[in-house]
C-alpha cells in the first residue's frame, strides 16, 4: 500500500490558515498536518485543535518555543542593538526563523515532502519562511498559497470559507480586517485606516500598551540583572528569559512605553505603515547599552555601533541564518563575558529614565574621570594628542 504523502501547514487556527488548510486538503493528495508554534503570542490552544480537527486533521503540533525564542533570539539581537531604519525593533522578523527552523524539524520527524505557510505575496514573512525553510530542509518543497491559488480578494476568501463550513469571525465579513502578528517580544498592527499615513493610530488598536496619558501618576522602577551580556533576572531575583521579558512587558505596557509607528522599506521593494508595541523589548535595548556603557571599551562599543545597520536590515530582510549574520554574531559577542552587572530603570509615562549601572568591572575608573586632581592620568599628554590630531585637519 502506498503512504500517503504529507505537508507540514503552520497553523495559527485563524480564518487565513483554516482555509489554506482545507485548500491544500483539496489541492494536494496529501495529509496535512497542522503545525503551530508558540512564541507566546496571543492564542487558544483548544479553539487551535478544534478547528483543525473539525478541517479533518488528524496531527496537530503545538510547540513551546517561548523560552528558546527569547534565549537564541530575542537576546542575541538585543546584544547588536538591532534597530531597522533606526526604529523598528524587529518583533516580527526575529521570530519567523525559529518557526521556520523548527516546521522544518517536524516535517523531517514525519517524512513530509513539503511545508507551507499563510504569509501573503506582498509581505516581508514569506522570504523570511522560506530563506528558513531552505537553509535546513532545501530538498522539502514549499509550497506559498498566496502566490498561487486563484483567491484573489477578501470576498474570494469569505465565499470559500462559507463553502467549506469554515467559521468566520464577525469583524471579518465586511471590510478587510488588520493585519496582526504578536509574540512574547512585540504585537505588529497593519491595514486599514493605516494604510493611509496622514491618518493617526485609533487608540483601540494598542493591545499590550496603556497611552502615556493614562499610565500611572507615580513611576515604576525595575532593576535588570546581567550576566555574560544577557539579563538573568529582576530585582536581583534569578529567571528563566521568557519570564524576564513576560515580567517587563507588563511593567512596561502599564506605564506607556514601547510604540512605535512607523513607514518602513519592506525587502520586495514596497513601503508600508506599521504600528508597532514592543515594550519589555524596549526596556531591553536600553538597559543593555546602559549596562555596556560601564563594562565595555570604547573601540567595542563603536565597533558594534558601526556594523549595527547592516546587522538590523540582515535580520529583517530574513537573513537570520546566513553567513553574514553569524559573522557580525562574533563581533558582537566579543566580549560578551565582560558584561554582568545591573541596571536601575524608572518609568513614567512613556519614559525611561537610568538611575544607576552597577558592575565590578574596572572599564569605568571613577579615578580617571575625577574632577578632583589625581595622578592617575597623564594630563601633559593631551597636548600632544591635541597637536597629532589638528595635522589630520590638512
Amino acid at each position: 500500500m502506498k503512504r500517503q504523502k504529507k505537508i507540514v501547514l503552520a497553523y495559527s487556527g485563524g480564518l487565513d490558515t483554516s482555509i489554506i488548510l482545507k485548500w491544500l486538503q483539496e489541492n494536494y493528495d496529501a495529509e496535512v498536518i497542522a503545525y503551530t508554534a508558540d512564541v507566546g503570542q496571543e492564542m487558544n490552544r483548544k479553539k487551535i485543535i478544534k478547528n483543525a480537527k473539525k478541517l479533518g486533521v488528524k496531527k496537530i503540533i503545538i510547540q513551546d518555543l517561548k523560552n528558546i525564542f527569547v534565549k537564541d533570539y530575542v537576546y542575541p539581537m538585543i546584544r547588536g542593538h538591532a534597530l531597522y531604519e533606526g526604529v523598528y525593533l524587529l518583533g516580527t522578523s526575529i521570530a519567523r526563523p525559529l518557526i521556520a527552523k523548527d516546521q522544518i524539524r517536524v516535517a523531517k520527524k514525519f517524512k513530509a515532502y513539503a511545508v507551507s505557510h499563510g504569509s501573503t505575496g506582498k509581505g516581508n514573512d514569506q522570504v523570511r519562511f522560506e530563506l528558513g525553510y531552505h537553509y535546513f530542509g532545501p530538498k522539502i518543497k514549499i509550497i506559498a498559497p498566496w502566490r498561487i491559488w486563484k483567491l484573489k480578494s477578501r470576498t474570494d476568501l469569505i465565499n470559500y470559507a462559507k463553502k467549506h463550513g469554515i467559521p468566520i469571525p464577525k469583524d471579518k465579513k465586511g471590510a478587510p480586517p488588520f493585519s496582526v502578528d504578536d509574540n512574547l517580544f512585540h504585537t505588529s498592527t497593519e491595514g486599514k485606516v493605516l494604510e493611509n499615513p496622514k491618518n493617526s493610530a485609533p487608540e483601540f488598536i494598542f493591545q499590550r500598551t496603556n497611552s502615556p496619558e493614562k499610565a500611572p501618576n507615580k513611576p515604576s522602577f525595575i532593576t535588570i540583572n546581567y550576566k555574560n551580556g544577557d539579563p538573568v533576572g529582576l530585582n536581583g531575583r534569578k529567571l528563566s528569559p521568557a519570564k524576564v521579558l513576560d515580567k517587563l512587558n507588563q511593567l512596561a505596557g502599564k506605564n506607556g512605553i514601547g510604540r512605535v509607528d512607523l513607514v518602513e522599506n519592506r525587502f520586495i521593494g514596497i513601503k508600508s505603515r506599521g504600528v508597532y508595541e514592543t515594550p519589555g523589548g524596549t526596556l531591553l535595548l536600553i538597559a543593555h547599552r546602559a549596562i555596556e556603557s560601564v563594562t565595555l571599551d570604547k573601540n567595542t562599543m563603536h565597533k558594534k555601533d558601526e556594523i549595527m545597520p547592516r546587522y538590523a536590515e540582515l535580520v529583517y530582510n530574513g537573513y537570520w541564518y546566513s553567513k553574514e549574520r553569524f559573522k557580525l554574531q562574533k563581533i558582537v559577542d566579543l566580549k560578551r563575558n565582560k558584561v554582568n552587572g545591573s541596571v536601575k530603570l524608572k518609568l513614567y509615562k512613556g519614559n525611561i529614565t537610568i538611575q544607576s549601572r552597577q558592575t565590578s568591572s574596572n572599564a569605568y575608573s571613577m579615578k580617571k574621570v575625577s574632577f578632583e586632581e589625581n595622578k592617575t592620568f597623564n594630563k601633559s599628554n593631551v597636548e600632544r594628542f591635541i597637536n597629532f590630531h589638528k595635522r589630520k585637519l590638512r
